[in-house]
């Protein structure tokens, strides 16, 4: 658990919760507008009795993760409220990844917890976490109808190693893919 003080904010990244499944369910079937940037040419083809069922079971499998297990993903809690997750994966999409470079993702599904750098703090504090379990490079991929996204990477000192032309295709329209890479 990663806990950043803020303000008057408290940001936690945390290990998933039993109560986290509910609002899984709610983000997937209900409350999917985050869908719209985060991979929008993906649809949700779903209903809450399937996503019931796979966040529980997803949910079981991490529960008892050892302390010392270097976490490929966080739920981000602010001030006592789940907003949403930050993952890490190495099965990149047209880039080569044979030293297994952590591509970073974040998503924070309600509307009012965003623009208002809570995804900047736990973006940074994931990669300070994954610094201190030794990793020195990351990636991180997008489309370029995500402007949110490619400022944050910019912040960060992200730079774009690849991009895709036309890639992405949603609501009719071309969008290239980008992929941007941060060494340390």
């Amino acid at each position: 658990m990663e806990t950043i003080e803020w303000g008057d904010i408290v940001l936690v990244l945390r290990d998933m919760k039993e109560s986290d499944i509910e609002d899984y369910v709610r983000w997937f079937t209900v409350e999917t507008e985050w869908g719209d940037w985060d991979a929008p040419w993906e649809p949700f083809n779903t209903d809450e009795e399937t996503e019931r069922r796979n966040w529980t079971e997803y949910y079981h499998s991490v529960k008892e993760l050892p302390q010392d297990r270097v976490r490929r993903k966080y739920e981000i809690e602010s001030d006592g409220k789940h907003i949403g997750w930050i993952c890490s994966y190495t099965d990149l999409e047209y880039v080569d990844n044979e030293e297994k470079i952590p591509a970073i993702g974040l998503d924070i599904p309600c509307v009012e917890d965003r623009k208002c750098g809570l995804g900047t703090k736990a973006f940074q504090s994931y990669l300070d976490y994954l610094k201190e379990h030794g990793y020195r490079s990351f990636y991180t991929q997008t489309w370029s109808g995500n402007q949110a996204m490619i400022r944050l990477a910019g912040k960060l000192g992200f730079n774009e190693i690849a991009r895709k032309k036309d890639h992405r295709e949603v609501d009719g329209r071309k969008y290239d893919a980008i992929t941007y890479r941060l060494d340390l």
